[in-house]
């Protein structure tokens, strides 16, 4: 009889270390992905994600998904075919223009590469369909994180009730509650502030526009201010003005009650530029967020702790220059869910996942952060072209590979 105690403790013991209790705090892409591929591997998650519900604000703009992380995620999660159902692969233009409207640079073909866009909305939206029922818990902002004897954790959230786990990752974003416990570094204001807004409907209602961004993205730059146009779908163009102050510039300069008193805040900035540039705010409609743009230190790393990780921007939030913030989420979820999945011992699967995401994530991070410290410089136009016309060569390389890989292959055997 003790014999045969000793061995169901020993049997509950290996599958409590194979099949921990994982809390996923966050339900963006980084950790509705990871729970995802969790599923997929036959091992239970639970996601809390403070908002009330998939569809009480905005998502957010398009995303250009990268085959080597957004969309290997997508792959490994089982999901590539929801993901080409979606995805825009005729909007992965590119136009640059100088702040009179001189065009500078266009891409010579909008299909090519394979960075296709897809909104962010519509990517949250095949993650959370791919989930079993009660898999993500909402309304629930994570208020104070503790941990037991033993190692177990404690989470609280705003809404009053408690759930332990045996791992809490941390998908929290930028501000996240989990990352204090694991590092001290915090987020630094870069310098760099979005104004965010929206022109619906363009193609009717504002044709002009609808030419100027063209298929995908245009940028116009010019005394270190910058205008990013992105087209999203339902015939809808997100816009992004940018420029460099102080932190506090927003509170104290811009009256968000009255759009507008954005607006001529906003001509005011960019006072200089063509009017057919201009007509980019004259189209927006009366939906304007500030984005101030914040990054941890190329090369972040903390100490493994027992029960705590990262992924995403709580671990290594960039700038969105580089277009890599949801693809490295995305690729964390897909190595974290691979390592838990086919490791023996999920603490070892834990330190492992982050060891190499440390190493991984040292590239993007310092391309971002040099793309931010030169986009409105005296050279950001420079920069700026140099980088398309260097991407547009990496598009029809990969488009080129593409079409060799799948050339039939004469194999006579000669009798």
């Amino acid at each position: 009889m003790f014999k045969l105690h000793r061995h169901l403790l020993y049997i509950w013991s290996r599958l409590m270390n194979a099949f921990p209790r994982i809390a996923i705090v966050g339900g963006g892409p980084g950790g509705l992905t990871l729970a995802r591929i969790l599923h997929c591997y036959g091992i239970a998650s639970t996601v809390f994600e403070r908002e009330a519900g998939p569809d009480v604000r905005p998502q957010g703009g398009t995303l250009d998904l990268h085959d080597e992380s957004g969309q290997l995620a997508l792959q490994r999660a089982g999901l590539d075919a929801e993901f080409q159902r979606i995805a825009r692969y005729d909007d992965q233009g590119s136009r640059l223009l100088d702040k009179t409207g001189k065009l500078l640079f266009e891409s010579a073909n909008t299909t090519s590469g394979n960075r296709p866009e897809v909104d962010r909305s519509e990517l949250r939206r095949i993650l959370l369909d791919s989930l079993p029922p009660n898999r993500v818990r909402w309304n629930s902002e994570l208020r104070e994180l503790r941990q037991f004897d033993g190692g177990m954790w404690q989470l609280s959230f705003s809404d009053g009730h408690d759930v332990c786990a045996d791992l809490v990752v941390g998908a929290d974003g930028t501000w996240s509650r989990v990352r204090p416990l694991l590092s001290h570094y915090m987020p630094q204001y870069s310098g760099l502030m979005f104004i965010e807004f929206g022109i619906d409907d363009v193609d009717a209602s504002h044709p002009n526009v609808a030419k100027l961004v063209g298929r995908g993205k245009m940028e116009a730059l010019g005394d270190a201010r910058t205008l990013i146009a992105q087209r999203n779908g339902n015939a809808h163009i997100r816009v992004y003005a940018i420029f460099r102050v102080p932190q506090e510039w927003v509170a104290e300069t811009i009256d968000f009650s009255s759009p507008a008193a954005i607006r001529r805040d906003l001509l005011t900035q960019f006072d200089g530029f063509a009017d057919e540039i201009l007509a980019l705010i004259h189209a927006s409609n009366n939906h304007f967020a500030a984005r101030p743009i914040y990054a941890l230190p190329v090369g972040h790393r903390w100490m493994n702790r027992c029960g705590l990780t990262l992924i995403g921007d709580a671990a290594h939030v960039m700038s969105p220059f580089g277009g890599e913030g949801v693809n490295a989420a995305m690729l964390d979820a897909a190595e974290l869910a691979r390592t838990l999945g086919e490791g023996v011992d999920w603490k070892a699967a834990v330190s492992a996942y982050e060891a190499q995401m440390f190493e991984r994530v040292v590239e993007p991070a310092t391309f971002s952060a040099e793309a931010a410290a030169v986009q409105l410089s005296h050279d950001g136009l420079a920069h700026a072209l140099t980088h398309l016309r260097m991407h547009e060569i990496e598009a029809r390389d990969e488009a080129d590979q593409a079409a060799t890989a799948h050339e039939p292959t004469n194999n006579h055997t000669h009798q």
